[in-house]
Protein backbone atom coordinates (compact mmCIF):
# COMPACT_ATOMS: atom_id res chain seq x y z
CA UNK A 1 0.00 0.00 0.00
CA UNK A 2 1.27 3.01 -1.07
CA UNK A 3 1.07 6.19 1.46
CA UNK A 4 0.61 10.12 0.50
CA UNK A 5 1.34 12.93 2.45
CA UNK A 6 0.03 16.54 2.86
CA UNK A 7 -0.37 18.96 5.54
CA UNK A 8 -3.17 18.99 7.23
CA UNK A 9 -5.85 21.77 6.05
CA UNK A 10 -6.14 24.89 8.66
CA UNK A 11 -9.60 25.39 9.67
CA UNK A 12 -11.13 28.07 12.19
CA UNK A 13 -12.02 26.25 15.43
CA UNK A 14 -15.75 27.29 15.80
CA UNK A 15 -18.04 26.84 18.91
CA UNK A 16 -21.01 26.15 18.71
CA UNK A 17 -22.62 29.68 19.05
CA UNK A 18 -19.87 30.65 16.07
CA UNK A 19 -21.60 28.11 13.72
CA UNK A 20 -25.25 29.04 14.46
CA UNK A 21 -24.06 33.06 13.29
CA UNK A 22 -22.00 31.45 10.51
CA UNK A 23 -25.08 29.53 9.25
CA UNK A 24 -27.29 32.98 9.93
CA UNK A 25 -24.67 34.83 7.69
CA UNK A 26 -25.03 31.89 4.59
CA UNK A 27 -28.88 32.25 4.89
CA UNK A 28 -29.22 35.75 4.52
CA UNK A 29 -26.92 35.89 1.13
CA UNK A 30 -27.71 32.21 0.00
CA UNK A 31 -30.04 34.37 -2.61
CA UNK A 32 -27.23 37.02 -3.27
CA UNK A 33 -25.72 36.69 -6.65
CA UNK A 34 -22.54 37.84 -8.32
CA UNK A 35 -24.05 41.36 -8.82
CA UNK A 36 -24.98 41.67 -5.14
CA UNK A 37 -21.48 40.87 -4.40
CA UNK A 38 -20.05 43.20 -6.72
CA UNK A 39 -21.72 45.94 -4.54
CA UNK A 40 -19.27 45.12 -1.47
CA UNK A 41 -15.87 45.88 -0.51
CA UNK A 42 -13.60 43.60 1.21
CA UNK A 43 -10.93 44.69 3.72
CA UNK A 44 -8.40 42.45 6.27
CA UNK A 45 -4.80 42.69 7.26
CA UNK A 46 -1.43 40.73 6.68
CA UNK A 47 1.23 40.94 9.37
CA UNK A 48 4.45 39.77 6.51
CA UNK A 49 7.71 38.56 8.20
CA UNK A 50 11.08 38.63 7.14
CA UNK A 51 13.20 35.45 9.06
CA UNK A 52 16.36 34.20 9.56
CA UNK A 53 19.71 35.57 7.97
CA UNK A 54 19.35 33.77 4.46
CA UNK A 55 16.51 36.21 3.65
CA UNK A 56 14.07 33.96 3.13
CA UNK A 57 10.54 35.30 3.51
CA UNK A 58 7.79 34.03 5.18
CA UNK A 59 4.66 34.97 5.60
CA UNK A 60 1.97 34.07 8.02
CA UNK A 61 -1.75 35.73 8.39
CA UNK A 62 -4.72 34.77 10.88
CA UNK A 63 -6.78 31.88 10.66
CA UNK A 64 -8.05 32.39 14.00
CA UNK A 65 -9.54 35.62 15.06
CA UNK A 66 -9.57 35.27 18.86
CA UNK A 67 -5.41 35.09 18.11
CA UNK A 68 -5.97 38.13 15.79
CA UNK A 69 -2.61 39.84 15.26
CA UNK A 70 -4.39 43.46 14.69
CA UNK A 71 -4.29 43.53 18.48
CA UNK A 72 -1.31 41.85 19.54
CA UNK A 73 2.22 42.51 19.69
CA UNK A 74 4.38 40.44 17.83
CA UNK A 75 7.41 38.35 19.16
CA UNK A 76 10.03 38.61 16.29
CA UNK A 77 12.87 36.26 16.33
CA UNK A 78 16.27 37.20 15.73
CA UNK A 79 17.64 38.60 12.46
CA UNK A 80 13.73 38.97 11.71
CA UNK A 81 10.62 41.72 11.96
CA UNK A 82 7.76 42.21 9.78
CA UNK A 83 5.72 44.48 7.92
CA UNK A 84 1.88 45.03 8.80
CA UNK A 85 -0.69 46.20 5.71
CA UNK A 86 -4.11 46.77 5.95
CA UNK A 87 -5.91 46.41 2.21
CA UNK A 88 -9.12 46.08 0.72
CA UNK A 89 -10.48 45.60 -2.72
CA UNK A 90 -13.86 45.19 -4.62
CA UNK A 91 -14.91 43.35 -7.64
CA UNK A 92 -14.08 46.73 -9.56
CA UNK A 93 -10.47 47.29 -8.65
CA UNK A 94 -7.88 46.59 -5.86
CA UNK A 95 -7.69 49.48 -2.94
CA UNK A 96 -4.24 50.93 -1.62
CA UNK A 97 -2.33 48.91 0.86
CA UNK A 98 -1.21 51.06 4.16
CA UNK A 99 1.42 50.47 5.91
CA UNK A 100 0.88 49.88 9.53
CA UNK A 101 3.75 50.27 12.33
CA UNK A 102 3.74 48.13 15.12
CA UNK A 103 0.00 46.87 15.56
CA UNK A 104 -3.47 48.60 14.34
CA UNK A 105 -5.19 49.82 17.42
CA UNK A 106 -8.15 51.28 17.16
CA UNK A 107 -7.22 54.96 17.12
CA UNK A 108 -4.94 53.91 13.55
CA UNK A 109 -7.66 52.03 12.00
CA UNK A 110 -10.16 55.03 12.79
CA UNK A 111 -7.74 57.34 10.56
CA UNK A 112 -8.01 54.19 7.97
CA UNK A 113 -11.56 54.39 8.08
CA UNK A 114 -11.81 58.16 8.12
CA UNK A 115 -9.34 58.56 5.50
CA UNK A 116 -9.61 55.35 3.09
CA UNK A 117 -12.47 53.66 3.90
CA UNK A 118 -15.02 56.56 3.85
CA UNK A 119 -13.81 58.34 0.21
CA UNK A 120 -13.27 55.06 -1.69
CA UNK A 121 -16.81 53.84 -0.88
CA UNK A 122 -18.48 57.51 -1.98
CA UNK A 123 -16.43 57.42 -4.97
CA UNK A 124 -17.37 53.73 -5.61
CA UNK A 125 -20.93 52.91 -4.81
CA UNK A 126 -21.63 57.10 -5.18
CA UNK A 127 -25.51 56.14 -4.92
CA UNK A 128 -24.88 54.55 -1.24
CA UNK A 129 -25.50 51.03 -2.16
CA UNK A 130 -22.24 49.95 -1.31
CA UNK A 131 -21.07 47.14 1.40
CA UNK A 132 -18.38 47.97 3.66
CA UNK A 133 -16.50 44.33 4.87
CA UNK A 134 -14.45 43.90 8.42
CA UNK A 135 -14.12 41.14 10.32
CA UNK A 136 -14.94 41.12 14.05
CA UNK A 137 -11.65 42.03 15.61
CA UNK A 138 -11.81 43.85 18.76
CA UNK A 139 -9.88 46.97 16.70
CA UNK A 140 -12.55 47.05 14.45
CA UNK A 141 -15.24 47.35 16.75
CA UNK A 142 -14.02 49.97 19.04
CA UNK A 143 -16.34 52.84 20.13
CA UNK A 144 -15.13 55.69 18.15
CA UNK A 145 -14.58 53.89 15.19
CA UNK A 146 -18.23 52.42 15.44
CA UNK A 147 -19.23 56.24 16.11
CA UNK A 148 -17.76 56.84 12.74
CA UNK A 149 -19.36 54.29 10.80
CA UNK A 150 -22.83 56.14 12.66
CA UNK A 151 -21.65 59.30 10.91
CA UNK A 152 -21.55 58.24 7.48
CA UNK A 153 -24.38 55.87 7.51
CA UNK A 154 -26.56 56.06 4.47
CA UNK A 155 -23.37 56.96 2.69
CA UNK A 156 -22.53 52.78 2.62
CA UNK A 157 -23.91 49.82 4.53
CA UNK A 158 -21.48 48.03 7.20
CA UNK A 159 -22.35 44.45 6.67
CA UNK A 160 -22.55 42.13 9.61
CA UNK A 161 -20.15 39.59 9.57
CA UNK A 162 -19.86 36.17 11.09
CA UNK A 163 -16.92 35.96 13.90
CA UNK A 164 -13.52 33.47 12.86
CA UNK A 165 -14.91 33.52 9.36
CA UNK A 166 -11.34 33.98 7.20
CA UNK A 167 -12.84 31.48 5.43
CA UNK A 168 -15.57 33.50 4.06
CA UNK A 169 -13.45 36.68 3.09
CA UNK A 170 -11.94 36.25 -0.53
CA UNK A 171 -8.83 38.48 0.10
CA UNK A 172 -7.23 35.73 2.14
CA UNK A 173 -6.72 34.83 -0.98
CA UNK A 174 -5.04 37.74 -2.09
CA UNK A 175 -2.99 37.96 0.61
CA UNK A 176 -1.89 34.33 -0.55
CA UNK A 177 -1.07 35.64 -3.89
CA UNK A 178 1.53 38.05 -2.74
CA UNK A 179 2.79 35.63 -0.72
CA UNK A 180 3.26 33.31 -3.96
CA UNK A 181 4.73 36.48 -5.62
CA UNK A 182 7.25 37.36 -3.37
CA UNK A 183 8.42 34.26 -2.86
CA UNK A 184 9.43 34.06 -6.72
CA UNK A 185 11.86 36.98 -6.02
CA UNK A 186 15.57 36.54 -6.57
CA UNK A 187 17.29 37.81 -5.07
CA UNK A 188 14.72 37.71 -1.57
CA UNK A 189 13.80 41.17 0.48
CA UNK A 190 16.85 41.03 2.52
CA UNK A 191 15.29 43.82 4.97
CA UNK A 192 12.01 45.61 5.97
CA UNK A 193 12.14 47.94 3.30
CA UNK A 194 12.33 45.51 0.36
CA UNK A 195 10.03 43.51 2.04
CA UNK A 196 7.75 46.51 2.24
CA UNK A 197 8.20 47.70 -1.87
CA UNK A 198 7.64 43.47 -2.61
CA UNK A 199 4.31 43.52 -0.97
CA UNK A 200 2.50 46.91 -2.33
CA UNK A 201 4.44 45.32 -6.25
CA UNK A 202 2.99 42.20 -5.65
CA UNK A 203 -0.31 43.93 -4.65
CA UNK A 204 -0.72 45.85 -7.70
CA UNK A 205 0.07 43.26 -10.31
CA UNK A 206 -2.57 41.32 -9.32
CA UNK A 207 -4.64 41.10 -12.17
CA UNK A 208 -8.29 41.85 -12.23
CA UNK A 209 -9.59 38.09 -13.62
CA UNK A 210 -8.11 37.31 -10.55
CA UNK A 211 -10.13 39.11 -7.97
CA UNK A 212 -13.15 39.52 -9.81
CA UNK A 213 -12.99 35.13 -10.02
CA UNK A 214 -12.72 35.38 -5.95
CA UNK A 215 -16.16 37.46 -5.91
CA UNK A 216 -17.73 35.07 -8.35
CA UNK A 217 -17.08 32.28 -5.65
CA UNK A 218 -19.07 34.05 -3.32
CA UNK A 219 -22.47 32.13 -4.04
CA UNK A 220 -20.37 28.89 -4.14
CA UNK A 221 -19.27 29.68 -0.55
CA UNK A 222 -22.36 30.35 0.79
CA UNK A 223 -23.57 27.18 -0.53
CA UNK A 224 -20.97 25.33 1.27
CA UNK A 225 -21.47 26.91 4.55
CA UNK A 226 -25.14 26.06 4.47
CA UNK A 227 -23.92 22.43 3.28
CA UNK A 228 -21.49 21.91 6.59
CA UNK A 229 -24.26 23.73 8.89
CA UNK A 230 -22.00 26.82 9.75
CA UNK A 231 -18.68 24.43 10.30
CA UNK A 232 -15.62 25.03 8.70
CA UNK A 233 -15.79 24.91 4.92
CA UNK A 234 -11.79 24.58 2.64
CA UNK A 235 -11.66 27.40 -0.52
Amino acid sequence: MVYGSQRPVRTPLLSAVTKIKRLQFAQEHKDWTVEHWKKLMWSNESRFQLHHADGRVRIWWKQHESMHPTCMSTTLQAGGGSVMVWGMFSWHDLGPLIRVEQRLNSTTYLSIVADQVHPIMLMAYPNGDGFFQQDSAPCHGAHIVQECFQEHEGDFTLLRWPPQSPDLNPIEHLWDEVKRAIRQLVPQPSNLTELDSAIHQAWCQIPCITFQHLMESMPRRMAAVLKAKGGPKKY
